[in-house]
């Protein structure tokens, strides 16, 4: 997703380790089976750290990379495992999301722990054409269009645009696929794996239907997608992850996995404020990932930002699905229902979510988590704690 408190006393190590394992014994004796509804937090046996695959959308430093630095510095702290990041186009294309990805890795000095492999370019069906046709029928908002916005066509490795501190050097891109890499990962792992989904579906869903069989051995899919039960972000009804891709949204939803969704209804209430934003661009001890959070989100996507106006907000969409995986208590509010995405290709509301108290009629959808409200405060504690940790990371 495309990027819009910690206060300076930090979460201490051990009572946060203590809260995750409270929480996720109180998950594990409800139940988190495939398709119930409920997620796993951290919990269990740390010295097994739970492992992850973030797909993503990856960008330098909005959403996508600032989780990828949360993800870096909980992985060098034992409390989970980054299996590794596949990346796909959404808020770029998808060598240009590559690119960012490397270079994330390599100045976090993670880039021979934390692997990246190349996915998908283009959604399963929905191209501007189509996307055109959406808006001709009344979709059309004042939205977010993500690597459409910047040209029509993918870039080639010349029209790359380097991060502010150039391409990566040493770390390369994996040479197994994304695709492939999320069936053998999973299947290497059965029931282990979690899966932050962080940007269209694509890779989710090619690989699910390349092999069927790995369908069952995920242990759980955390979302940032959908706008559940407030109005789209891209098109009147549609938010940006899943309207970029509504056939992959719609056929990884109705898998029969464990699955939690993390959408706008919540994440337009957990907004990044100038307190907040100076804590981290003026950390006591500055680093390269606090210099190109000041660099890249402080003058802000209208050319004002935090550095202009006291009373700006912003957006952290993707990060917030990383907390609630090592910690669920960081959701205060949530519901249980069966959710549906619109694959309409040239309807006004393609891409749009639905959720309903019961199972309707037609295709059966999955029991899921919807998260409604966040514990804002203590996720910002989180979140900056994380953000001004030392790079490269020890």
């Amino acid at each position: 997703m495309q990027p819009t408190h910690r206060s300076h006393t930090a979460v201490a190590g051990l009572q946060w380790l203590v809260r995750a394992l409270f929480f996720g014994a109180l998950l594990a004796l409800a139940g988190c089976g495939g398709g119930g509804g409920g997620f796993a937090g951290v919990g269990g046996n740390l010295a097994v750290p739970p492992k992850i695959i973030i797909d993503s959308d990856y960008n330098t430093m909005s959403d996508d990379g600032q989780l990828g630095v949360m993800a870096a510095q909980l992985q060098a702290k034992g409390q989970l495992q980054v299996l590794g990041i596949t990346v796909v186009s959404g808020n770029q294309w998808l060598k240009q999301g590559v690119a960012d990805a490397l270079k994330s890795m390599e100045r976090l000095g993670m880039g021979d722990k934390i692997g990246v492999y190349e996915g998908e370019n283009y959604a399963l069906s929905h191209d501007w054409a189509t996307i055109q046709k959406e808006l001709d029928a009344g979709a059309a908002k004042d939205g977010y269009y993500g690597a459409w916005s910047a040209s029509k066509t993918a870039p080639t490795d010349a029209e790359l645009v380097a991060p502010p501190d150039g391409f990566a050097t040493r770390t390369k891109v994996q040479s197994q696929g994304a695709v492939d890499f999320i069936i053998s990962t999973v299947k290497a792992n059965p029931n282990e794996v979690t899966i932050l989904a962080i940007g269209p579906l694509t890779n989710i869903a090619k690989a699910m239907r390349k092999s069927p069989e790995i369908v069952p051995l995920i242990k759980q899919i955390i979302y940032m997608g959908g706008a559940v039960h407030v109005p789209g972000n891209t098109t009147k009804t549609a938010e940006f992850n899943w309207w970029f891709d509504p056939e992959a949204a719609q056929y990884v939803v109705r898998q029969p996995v464990s699955q939690a969704v993390v959408p706008l209804d919540v994440t337009d209430t957990v907004l990044l404020t100038k307190p907040v934003y100076d804590r981290i661009a003026n950390a006591a001890k500055p680093t390269i990932v606090t210099d190109l959070f000041k660099q890249i989100i402080g003058p802000g996507f209208n050319g004002i930002g935090f550095e202009g106006d006291p009373y700006y907000t912003l957006n952290v969409w993707d990060t917030l699905t990383i907390a609630v995986m090592v910690d669920p208590s960081f959701a205060t509010q949530s519901s249980e229902e069966y959710l549906d995405v619109v694959n309409e290709p040239g309807a006004a509301n393609n891409g749009q979510s639905i959720g309903y108290p019961a199972q309707p009629a037609g295709p059966r959808l999955q029991k899921m988590k919807i998260i409604s409200k966040f514990d804002n405060a203590r996720f910002f504690n989180f979140y900056v704690d994380l953000l001004t940790r030392p790079v490269p990371i020890p």
